[in-house]
């Protein structure tokens, strides 16, 4: 089932790391065309701001992630609520006063960003942080709905969202260029309006009585707040990190090669930025199913989908960099005219860039997969080493060792060194070759449970239903449970998934339910999870008013000790809980 949450999963992820990029890169392709290179120069100096708004909202995000995922792991559908309604509420707040307060230091941040006091690129730089800012809470609020609109399984609405962001974004580019001359404030304006569409056009399925997640300003809570900004603080170090970077690409650019190879570097990071959202999109992945895999204590589980995701980082970085090798000069030509001495410089630059996809792809998958087991420092130490110490580092030797032809060679040794050093690490801590155990994810020696502890089984017709009751009843007077506890978890198992394959497997479909039965701390946890339609047998009982409907489920409720239900990721998630007898 894994593979197949990441196939599905995968494409959303890419598209929702597009939220914010897709849009900078329209700006950049605009500017480079109607506004020339003081516009992309411009563009390039404003870019430590715009990429610390993005850090805002893939904070929040991220921490959505990590927050829901355990929530999501446990089964509770009420602490996921909590974090939705929390996330908005701190969304509104953060955005708003960030907005303000660029709004009011925009003159003296374009100066710190290399613009000058006074003059014409000091004056686009100013307008264009000017025009975007506005976008603020659009950018953040369409940040915050993406995790939850994969959650709930709504991938149509976000490519809309997505989509009709592009689609605005371009005619409110033209229009400022062609009708308003509006200039860079126009620019940073269309952004900023394009931004507001896309929230709009994902609010409607969270303002509808479809919508899986509730919002309730008393579920806005302080802790769930500080668990929110916890588990994002490691994506706010990374885009800090790009931040670093940046600004300091753009001084050492400037002092040796002066606007043109800023202008050439803004080209390379806006093909990059476009070209690493398969490396997002894979951490995200990686993110989620790991919290949800971690909170259930699941090693095998982990240790499948680090391995798969690492083969799929190596195909898709394989891929990305072909492309941007082979499709190097037409992509520039998209932003640069012939006749500018920018152009050569950034081709060069992009095909520098690119054997580096496939080391920043595999990073990102275990980043990912660091943050979603709660391994905040060792997340954010990647992040400072592959997105800002390594490749300034790599840029300032290679510049002095090669001169400026060197200096490019910054994406693609940072990424390598920082891969390397990753594995040597884990090695040398562990113990253990990573190529071969699971020692690349760091858990402690008694997470999870042992093989004799733990029962898992897949399940896809009524048969193999029957034959999984008749082993979990083996498997717990194996554990040395009395006939009564046997009796209950293999009746559990026999009238949940009974109740699966009966009214929710459909003729002609692929439909799957798994079944995981674990042994720890003097407790029985089963877990099912299926790939049916949305069912939730824990208010279906309660809300039934015929009695002689779900007499199964009814009997498992009034047995079991705990019984927790999600949905999520076109997923239903059924824990039950039987505590051990004597």
């Amino acid at each position: 089932m894994i593979r197949k949450l990441v196939r599905q999963m995968l494409t959303a992820q890419i598209l929702s790391a597009l939220t914010v990029s897709v849009c900078l890169l329209i700006d950049n392709i605009m500017i480079a065309r109607f506004l020339g290179e003081e516009g992309i120069a411009a563009y390039g100096l404003a870019n430590p701001v715009l990429i610390l708004i993005g850090a805002l909202g893939t904070m929040l995000s991220s921490g959505v992630q990590v927050a829901c995922s355990r929530s999501l792991g446990i089964g509770s559908q009420e602490e996921t609520n909590a974090g939705y309604s929390s996330a908005i509420g701190v969304a509104a707040v953060v955005s708003g006063v960030f907005m303000l307060v660029v709004l009011l230091f925009s003159g003296p941040l374009a100066t710190v960003m290399g613009a000058g006091r006074e003059g014409s690129l000091f004056d686009s730089t100013k307008g264009y942080l000017n025009g975007f800012i506005l976008g603020a809470p659009g950018s953040v609020g369409a940040l915050i709905l993406v995790p939850f609109m994969q959650m709930a399984g709504k991938s149509g609405l976000l490519i809309a969202a997505v989509l009709g962001m592009t689609v605005s974004d371009i005619a409110f580019d033209l229009l400022n260029v062609l009708v308003f001359d509006g200039g860079m404030f126009g620019m940073g304006l269309a952004s900023s309006l394009s931004y507001y569409v896309a929230l709009i056009i994902g609010i409607f399925y969270f303002l509808s009585p479809r919508c899986v997640f509730r919002f309730s300003r008393r579920q806005i809570s302080r802790a769930k707040i500080r668990e929110l900004f916890k588990g994002g603080v490691p994506s706010l170090v990374n885009m800090i990190a790009s931040v670093i970077l940046v600004f300091a690409m753009n001084h050492l650019l400037m002092s040796s090669g002066g606007e043109s190879a800023v202008a050439a570097f803004t080209v390379v990071t806006a093909i990059g930025n476009a070209a690493c959202c398969i490396s997002t999109g894979t951490s995200g992945v990686s993110l989620t199913l790991a919290g949800i895999l971690f909170n259930e204590e699941d090693r095998q589980g982990l240790k499948d989908l680090v391995f798969y995701m690492l083969r799929l980082a190596v195909v898709l970085g394989v891929v990305m960099c072909l492309i941007l090798l082979i499709l190097a000069p037409n992509l520039v030509s998209v932003f640069i005219a012939d006749a500018l001495p920018s152009k050569p410089i950034a081709i060069r630059g992009v095909r520098l860039f690119a054997p580096g996809m496939i080391f920043c792809c595999l990073t990102g998958a275990m980043k990912g997969t660091y943050q979603g087991c709660g391994k905040a420092g060792t997340t954010e130490a990647i992040s400072m080493l592959q997105n800002a110490l390594l490749p300034v580092l790599a840029a300032v030797i290679c510049g002095a060792l090669f001169g400026s032809e060197g200096t490019w060679l910054y994406f693609v040794i940072g990424e390598a060194a920082t891969l390397i050093l990753l594995i040597a690490y884990t090695w040398l801590k562990t113990g253990r070759n990573p190529a071969v155990s699971d020692s690349l994810l760091l858990l402690p020696p008694d997470f999870g449970v042992s093989e004799e502890d733990l029962l898992e089984v897949s399940i896809r017709s009524m048969d193999e239903v029957i034959r999984a009751s008749e082993a979990a009843a083996v498997f717990c007077r194996e554990h040395g449970q009395p006939k009564k506890t046997s009796n209950h978890v293999a009746l559990c198992v026999e009238e949940m998934a009974g109740n699966v394959v009966r009214h929710g497997f459909e003729a002609g479909k692929d439909k799957s339910l798994s079944i995981r039965i674990q042994h720890k701390n003097k407790r029985w946890v089963l877990r099912f999870r299926d790939d049916c339609a949305s069912f939730d047998p824990v208010h279906y009982v309660p809300l039934s008013e015929d009695l002689s409907s779900g007499i199964g489920i009814r009997l498992v409720m009034k047995m079991a000790d705990e019984v927790r239900y999600t949905y999520s990721m076109n997923l239903n998630n059924l824990t039950v809980i039987f505590r051990e007898q004597a």
